[in-house]
């Protein structure tokens, strides 16, 4: 048995990665920004805190004594905050993986498993999703592009981390079932008709890793 810390506990696939860690007998840490008002999700062998995935001090603090950490943090969740998306600070994801990669550091945590964003994948032209407007919207590219800066981040770190990014499709199924697989592709697009998931099945995805890790500081594609 583990225990996982999981930032941005509160949101669709911080909770679908919660109950598939609790289901496996691990412990959890939620870090999320407001426990007073997610705390559905303190539910036995779950401890909810407060954290800031942007602050080291506050990754160290929470990381400690963990066997991994998974960062599904996104600045801003559910339709209604699509609209702040296009303001994002530039350096959100940047600042978010310099943070997560000194607190783990330093807290000796050695795994961490992020959740990325599809419009950084390649399509069959070898074009980022996030440059073809007519598949990617033109408002949300601030949020690709702050998305992206945090992967070259951690593309380019020089740390003893064992990160791996997993990038799920641009569909993701909230009320899909728990099938408990998956495939695992590289830096493009998955191939036609494999263009959802289920936020149990991403879960199952992240989860496998951290208990049995396969792959090592690098993004991979995770599809149904």
């Amino acid at each position: 048995m583990s225990s996982i810390a999981i930032f941005g506990a509160g949101g669709r696939a911080g909770r679908a990665i919660t109950a598939e860690a609790r289901a496996r007998g691990h412990r959890v840490t939620a870090v999320v920004r407001n426990p007073d008002t997610t705390g559905d999700i303190g539910t036995d062998g779950v401890t909810v805190v407060r954290g800031d995935v942007t602050d080291p001090r506050s990754t160290s603090t929470v990381s400690r004594g963990h066997d991994a950490v998974v960062s599904t943090v996104s600045p801003a969740s559910g339709p209604e905050a699509l609209a702040a998306l296009g303001r994002l600070d530039d350096q959100f994801y940047v600042n978010a993986v310099d943070a997560l990669l000194h607190g783990l550091a330093e807290a000796g945590v050695r795994r961490l498993v992020l959740i990325g964003l599809f419009a950084n994948l390649r399509d069959e032209h070898g074009r980022l999703i996030l440059d073809d407007p007519a598949a990617f919207p033109s408002h949300l590219r601030p949020f690709a592009l702050s998305h992206t800066a945090g992967l070259d981040r951690l593309r380019a770190a020089d740390t003893a981390v064992d990160w791996l990014m997993l990038t799920p499709p641009a569909m993701l199924d909230a009320a899909g079932p728990r099938l408990g697989r998956y495939q695992v592709g590289g830096d493009s697009v998955p191939p036609s008709g494999s263009t959802t998931l289920s936020y149990a099945d991403l879960a199952v995805a992240v989860i496998d890793e951290i208990e049995t890790p396969r792959h090592h500081r690098t993004r991979v594609s995770v599809f149904d």
